[in-house]
């Protein structure tokens, strides 16, 4: 299993890809899933140039004293290439089965952004004390800190326009919003992060922008070999018509023009799910031709 997956990491490394991405969940229905953190140490000590990140750690899972130790540790062990995903957490059933509370969201974003807090203070000072609502720590030393300086880029995932995005604008080096659908509800969220970094005096400008356009892509270079990829990936019992609602289907250059508009609004990330892994395909098409420029 963690064969499979770090020969797919390294082809990317291989193509130029900038970054991987693993999600963190301990449990995903009945399927096999190897824990995120652990994976990342294997993997940074198995690359050399890409860079490794969580999309996004949920942040019931571990106490954020423990989160900045881990992630300082797997910057160490990279060179330097981690990127800190971090998030509220979204799957009650996971959390529950598994021990962890679950409280409302507004109580979730209230602990995200603590854990957030207290994550750059280890990252940034020779002892770390804070005292908040949901966490605290007294002198903690985190040794050796990460190599990237200030520290690693912090990503804040989600898109609750109330307090998530607050979050994000108080303390995001990027965010991501997950899949939106249409270029529209993305520029309604860049909207609704622009008014937070008003209201908390950030500069927007700061916050890097990235973009998830499609829920999973599959690419061929031509009608024939894409409808054949789909006849082996859909599940049978799923329309075509329902199939394409979740998907990209289709060429390089038309997924070159779909991504173009949010280049043209400033996205300097994409976030791309290959449905056709472990299978490079679709990996390798997007790699050779979908070169994109702002």
């Amino acid at each position: 299993m963690f064969d499979r997956l770090r020969d797919v990491v390294l082809d990317c490394e291989r193509l130029g890809y900038d970054s991987v991405w693993l999600d963190d969940h301990l449990m995903f229905g009945q399927r096999q899933i190897l824990e995120c953190w652990t994976t990342l140490s294997a993997l940074a000590v198995a690359t050399s140039k890409i860079r490794l990140g969580t999309m996004v750690t949920s942040n019931a899972f571990r106490n954020p004293a423990l989160t900045a130790k881990m992630a300082a540790t797997v910057d160490v062990l990279s060179g330097g290439r981690l990127e800190l995903g971090m998030g509220a957490g979204v799957q009650k059933d996971e959390h529950e089965a598994y021990g962890f509370p679950f409280p409302e969201s507004s109580v979730r974003i209230e602990r995200l952004k603590e854990s957030v807090e207290i994550i750059k203070l280890l990252w940034t000072q020779e002892k770390a004390t804070y005292a908040g609502k949901h966490y605290h720590v007294s002198d903690a030393v985190c040794e050796p800190k990460p190599l990237q300086k200030p520290h690693p880029p912090i990503i804040i995932g989600g898109t609750g326009e109330k307090h998530l995005l607050k979050v994000t604008a108080q303390h995001a080096d990027r965010f991501d919003f997950s899949y939106l659908p249409t270029i529209a509800m993305y520029k309604h969220k860049l909207e609704m992060l622009s008014k937070h970094c008003r209201a908390v005096g950030r500069d927007f400008g700061e916050i890097e922008k990235s973009c998830w356009p499609e829920g999973q892509i599959i690419l061929a270079q031509n009608r024939k070999e894409l409808e054949e990829k789909v006849q082996r990936i859909k599940p049978k019992n799923v329309s075509l018509k329902d199939f394409e609602r979740s998907h990209f289907l289709g060429t390089p250059q038309e997924l070159k023009a779909k991504l173009q508009p949010y280049l043209e609004l400033g996205a300097t990330n994409f976030m791309l799910f290959f449905a056709d892994l472990p299978d490079r395909g679709s990996l390798q098409l997007f790699a050779k031709e979908c070169t994109l420029v702002s």
